[in-house]
């Protein structure tokens, strides 16, 4: 009797852990999907079967396992990275999973009689040394612990971010302090030795910064529940951030990203233009044709339509604010040069000069854009965006040579410090060319205040586009004609 009560004890643990696991997971899905990383239906299957197979008292697997299924970009590795964390932390009280909690039973020590007293700094210090030096990560647990304790000051309620709270817990327990004291003592070991001693000592303090973090992380959703501290955690993806607030990490991501987007975007083009026209109706074959119907005209036939590559012509602005926007675009652009018949481009400030030269079979961008600023002409006066010289200079220089299968890419915020804006300029690209596009990285609510002119420009235009992120870029190229 006692047995079979045990047994359904255990069974009913075991769907009480199943059930909570199901409901962190959905959660996750939920908070993936809200910080824009696509997750299909098919997708959430395949990971909730692999929940069925992975260890939860691993989370090393159970993350690997997750990651497999609903990750396909390397750029949203960092959104699931820090996701998973939050909702599948291991001492996080989430739905109920006793199972993952207790699987962390005891790190950094028990509740003995000298927790009752907290330890002095001076004590914290030499623990976190001992951490260090050894490599010990129970004591590092317990270091993060108590120093979160002791010094972040974390308040239930207050609206405080995690990486404040975390920022300064290290700095009170001077983490680099203790780096620097390792570091010196592994300078005196020298040679090879020494090296491979400076590099795990590093890569022990990124540890302990990631306990303090877990910590604190912990804490916070205990507070206020995993949701809550995901959307205050969240980061825009990749092919999110702004082009003009791009970091030195965020552009090396974008950077890893336009190639594989290329790719994708030649074959889409390449597809949508062979589908994109019949032909003219080839009367004499539809008439021949219809003789096996009795001369009814049921099934009309075409001649083979003449598919031509359009010319693309790009109009870079490349002063300070808008210098990235046009770096990426430019990129985008010539990675899909094959879907063009001629790519030819230009680089203006207040002058105007042709680049194509200098952008033709660059494999490093950053390079090829550093000889446009050093080799170029794109200074008229004073160096200082004017779009109505440039535009007016490009037309008489080069409009006589537009012609209708010319489409024109203007990547610019139509801000003209105040100068002439010389709108016919656009206008006569518009009467010469086959498509006239405007593509600008300011938000939409900022256009035509300040120095902006872009209503003015943006009239003679086929079409004028917000284009502040990689996203934006990508839809734009995929609706081209």
């Amino acid at each position: 009797m006692g047995t079979t009560a045990g047994a359904r004890t255990g069974a009913t643990g075991a769907v009480t852990v199943a059930n909570g696991l199901l409901l962190t997971f959905s959660r996750l899905v939920e908070e993936l999907r809200a910080a824009g990383v696509p997750v299909s239906t098919t997708e959430v299957l395949d990971a909730t079967e692999a929940l069925r197979h992975l260890p939860v008292e691993d989370r090393a697997a159970l993350k690997a396992g997750l990651a497999a299924a609903l990750v396909k970009q390397e750029g949203h590795w960092r959104t699931f990275d820090t996701l998973f964390e939050l909702f599948f932390s291991l001492r996080a009280r989430l739905a109920g999973v006793e199972g993952i909690e207790g699987a962390d039973a005891g790190v950094g020590g028990g509740e003995g009689p000298d927790d009752a007293r907290p330890l002095s700094q001076s004590e914290l210090a030499q623990m976190a040394l001992e951490a260090l030096l050894n490599g010990d990560e129970r004591l590092m647990a317990a270091v993060a612990r108590a120093a979160v304790e002791r010094y972040a000051g974390m308040e239930p309620g207050r609206p405080v971010g995690g990486s404040y709270y975390v920022f300064k817990t290290l700095r009170q327990l001077e983490a680099e302090a203790l780096l620097s004291r390792l570091l010196a003592q592994a300078q005196q070991t020298g040679g090879l030795e020494g090296l491979t001693q400076a590099e795990e000592y590093r890569r022990r303090l990124a540890q302990l910064r990631a306990q303090v973090e877990a910590e604190v992380h912990r804490r916070l959703i205990e507070d206020r529940g995993a949701e809550a501290v995901a959307r205050a955690t969240r980061r825009p993806l990749p092919e999110d951030v702004d082009f003009m607030h791009l970091g030195k990490e965020e552009l090396a991501t974008l950077q890893r990203t336009v190639q594989p987007l290329a790719r994708k975007l030649a074959v889409q083009m390449a597809r949508k233009r062979r589908r994109g026209h019949q032909g003219r109706l080839d009367f004499r074959a539809t008439v021949r044709h219809s003789l096996s119907t009795g001369g009814a005209l049921v099934d009309p036939r075409f001649k083979a339509p003449h598919r031509s590559k359009p010319q693309l012509w790009v109009l870079a602005d490349i002063s300070g604010s808008v210098a990235a926007f046009a770096r990426f675009t430019l990129q985008l652009v010539y990675a899909l040069s094959s879907q063009f018949s001629r790519t030819r481009s230009w680089a203006f400030i207040d002058g105007v000069d042709e680049v194509t030269d200098l952008l033709r079979g660059a494999d490093d961008m950053g390079a090829a854009v550093h000889s446009i600023n050093t080799q170029a002409d794109v200074i008229w006066t004073e160096g200082h965006s004017d779009y109505g010289h440039a535009l007016s200079e490009f037309v008489s220089r080069w409009g006589r040579e537009l012609t209708s299968r010319t489409t024109v890419l203007v990547l610019g915020d139509a801000r003209n410090n105040y100068h002439p804006p010389q709108a016919w300029a656009v206008a006569e690209m518009s009467q010469r060319a086959r498509n006239v596009w405007w593509l600008n990285p300011e938000p939409r609510a900022y256009w035509d205040t300040g120095d902006s002119v872009l209503a003015q420009y943006g009239v003679h235009c086929t079409g004028v586009d917000e284009c502040r992120n990689l996203r934006q870029l990508r839809h734009f190229i995929e609706q081209l004609p």
